[in-house]
């Protein structure tokens, strides 16, 4: 994964290594990395890093405690009795290969090299730009933990690991990206989780051999689950640290990516995009209440624009009681020319939306209502069913939990509405069977998508639909294949 693996040996002679990583690091060319000059008791250093990743403080203590070689007279044994008795920090490693230092330079750390040594001195003093702490804007809750995952990986795991302080929990390091060498977290429980699957990201992440992860955990996904035809999302994202904790907990596998604020939850099924936290912040009743309003919610969004084209369109006999569904002016404009122009405009909406500075966005508001509402029925362009039925259908995708399992349902739902208006009743049944076949037949990380509907599991269905008290929920997901089924013993 990293642009080049030869090892270089770090030399006694300091001004061979220093050669080698002024060309490798091109001080002079870049300005934001530091080659200090130090001597200390006639003893040659240089100490390389990059500036805005050191911390000053610690840097400053650092050097002022090898400045007391002097002052006491002592006199540098090796490198090991340096870092034991005159460098007071905590990260601290050696190595004994220039090019992996370099490695590490570019990475965050400072480079300490001795004259006279055959190891370099790697101290973690980095210290990245990062925003503070806060809730994630699309998921939120009424009540419940305000904290949310940042651009910077050791606080994301930190994060985590503040709520799960188990000693099986495991935080494996690696780099992915040849030039960006990003660092990614591979995060478990190592006497829960399944070995195959853990040993599946493991190599999934090794085949990586992009330059680098601009897009940080989108790029890992593409990489390690493909499909790149299929809209549903193969894996969930969270911004969450407790909800990052349950699903460890759950036996799932995480994915920390440097620079991004979002871990990579592995498998999942399509239920999994349709929880949220808020539902276990409240009383199983409440929350149960909740994930049967969302369903019908989603259930909506896919399904209430094709199904009514199919009524309004004559394709079907509508029965009496149902007579009110229908339309009352067609129009000048196709009813599908109609839903078409109107899921373009809500579309051309969010986008405006997220590129809209916020003091502007009561603007916006007000022209999308004026526009797209009332004068676009008024003039003719929109019958006020349209309007209607495609308002509760954007709710619906609006109450989604997953953003990505809104856009998926919002493309499917085009696609049902074009087999509706060319193939009638017959032809929408059609392309809901397609669909359901497709949802069946995927299997991201080896779990079926639909499970527990197919494979079927009567234990397991019931956390679909209604929220379980905790103390109830004794067992762990079985299409995991988990090591260690259960959560709590039996009462």
């Amino acid at each position: 994964m990293e642009m080049n693996k030869e090892v270089i040996p770090v030399q006694r002679d300091i001004e061979e290594n220093k050669a080698y990583l002024a060309e490798e690091l091109a001080v002079d060319k870049n300005f934001d990395i530091i080659e200090l000059p130090l001597e200390y008791n006639g003893t040659k250093m240089l100490m390389y890093m990059v500036d805005g990743f050191v911390k000053d403080a610690a840097m400053t203590q650092i050097q002022r405690e090898l400045d007391h070689l002097g002052w006491a007279g002592e006199r540098i044994e090796n490198v090991q009795s340096l870092i034991q008795s005159r460098i007071p920090y905590i990260e601290l490693e050696t190595s004994d290969d220039l090019n992996e230092t370099v490695n590490q330079i570019l990475s965050g750390p400072a480079a300490l090299i001795v004259d006279g040594e055959d190891q370099v001195i790697i101290i973690d003093t980095r210290e990245y730009p990062v925003r503070s702490l806060e809730e994630p804007e699309t998921e939120q809750v009424v009540r419940g933990a305000k904290d949310g995952f940042v651009e910077t990986i050791v606080f994301n795991t930190a994060l985590t690991r503040r709520r799960i302080r188990d000693r099986n929990l495991r935080m494996e390091h690696t780099r992915v990206g040849r030039r960006s060498l990003t660092d990614v977290c591979v995060s478990y429980i190592d006497d829960i989780a399944s070995d195959d699957m853990v040993e599946r990201i493991r190599e999934g992440l090794d085949r990586v051999t992009i330059d680098g992860l601009p897009m940080a955990d989108k790029t890992i996904e593409e990489y390690l689950f493909g499909q790149y035809l299929n809209p549903y999302p193969l894996v969930r994202y969270t911004e969450r640290p407790d909800t990052a904790a349950a699903h460890l907990l759950e036996g799932h596998v995480l994915i920390y990516v440097d620079g991004s604020p979002t871990a990579i939850i592995v498998p999942c099924t399509y239920w999994h995009h349709m929880q949220h936290a808020e539902e276990y912040r409240q009383k199983p009743i409440i929350g149960t209440m909740h994930r049967i309003i969302r369903h019908i919610a989603v259930l909506s969004s896919l399904f209430l624009l094709p199904l009514w084209y199919v009524f309004a369109s004559d394709a079907i006999t509508v029965p009496e009681y149902l007579s009110y569904i229908g339309i009352e002016d067609k129009g000048e404009v196709p009813l599908l020319a109609q839903f078409i122009m109107a899921e373009i405009g809500i579309e051309m909406l969010r986008m405006a939306a997220i590129h809209t500075p916020s003091a502007l966005a009561t603007s916006l508001g007000l022209v999308a209502a004026i526009l797209i509402g009332q004068v676009a029925i008024d003039v003719g362009l929109f019958s006020s069913e349209v309007i209607l039925y495609l308002s509760v259908a954007a709710i619906g995708s609006f109450a989604t939990p997953s953003y990505e399992l809104s856009l998926a349902n919002r493309l499917w739902r085009i696609i049902f509405l074009f087999a509706a208006a060319f193939a009638g009743a017959p032809g929408f049944v059609f392309v809901i069977t397609i669909w359901i076949l497709i949802l069946v037949t995927l299997r991201p990380a080896g779990v079926p998508y639909c499970w527990p509907f197919i494979p079927f599991s009567f234990s397991n269905l019931g956390d679909i639909f209604k929220r379980k008290p905790i103390p109830l929920k004794n067992k762990r997901p079985t299409a995991l294949d988990v090591r260690d089924l259960d959560k709590q013993p039996y009462p």
